[in-house]
């Protein structure tokens, strides 16, 4: 296990791609309060693959969901690069988001109605951005889906629509990617193809990744595992492997 810093000023812009300092989130009052997070402090380096793990109700897509500016947070600071994202309005927020985040789902969200190049290319035309010709055609080969373009949702596997996915995430040049559960709804060697791009991406592309798992297969190919129990980290574990991950699971469950 080790020591997680807290930033207690912005963190350094070129090291640091998103962090948190005494984050809480707490939904409702009273009675029917519930801690999410319970002032957790971290950070995620630019460059870096990490697995946010834990148990149902853990708070670990509540995390992310903080880290992404998708949810206001109770208390604390939340930092993207040298931002400090709770200082932003509903606008500010809206704007950081489509220019600097990318998000990929379990469900993919793409939308049924588009093609895959046009589902790929939908964050650039909502912010009014020219595509990076070469970037695009370099992303879509990398993950084997040139040929697929002019299809439609309904005529992609479940694994070609993922990775159109991930290709719309990725597009717009993101400083973090944000993924939650991305291989839930695949078969296993479709989510192994897609892990290893992912780290492939990480290592050799630079981009930072933080994604939400329950498995601990999928948290093997990140560079850190962090897991969090009851709305604190309880583990940071690096260069995770599948056994280590599944015992420290399991004893949470006992």
């Amino acid at each position: 296990m080790t020591t997680v810093t807290p930033p207690e000023t912005a963190p350094e812009v070129g090291s640091v791609a998103a962090s948190a300092f005494n984050l809480t989130k707490v939904y409702g009052s009273g009675r029917t309060e519930v801690r999410a997070l319970d002032q957790v402090s971290i950070n995620f380096h630019r460059g870096t693959f990490t697995a946010v793990m834990g148990q149902s109700g853990s708070g670990k897509s509540t995390l992310m969901h903080c880290l992404a500016g998708l949810d206001r947070i109770t208390s604390g600071r939340v930092f993207l690069g040298g931002v400090e994202m709770s200082g932003l309005n509903d606008r500010q927020l809206t704007k950081l988001r489509r220019d600097r985040i990318g998000f990929v789902f379990q469900s993919f969200n793409l939308l049924p109605t588009l093609s895959a190049k046009d589902n790929i290319l939908l964050p650039l035309d909502l912010a009014g951005r020219k595509p990076d010709a070469q970037h695009f055609d370099a992303l879509v080969q990398s993950l084997g889906i040139s040929d697929r373009l002019s299809h439609r949702p309904s005529e992609l596997s479940g694994g070609q629509q993922q990775r159109v996915a991930i290709a719309r995430a990725l597009v717009t040049k993101p400083d973090i990617l944000f993924a939650d559960e991305p291989t839930g709804a695949l078969d296993s060697r479709t989510g192994q193809a897609l892990l290893d791009y992912l780290r492939v991406s990480c290592h050799e592309g630079g981009q930072t990744i933080v994604m939400v798992t329950h498995d601990p297969i999928a948290a093997s190919y990140a560079d850190r595992a962090v897991v969090l129990s009851d709305g604190k980290i309880v583990h940071d574990l690096d260069h995770p492997d599948a056994d280590s991950v599944l015992s420290i699971i399991r004893g949470q469950a006992a």
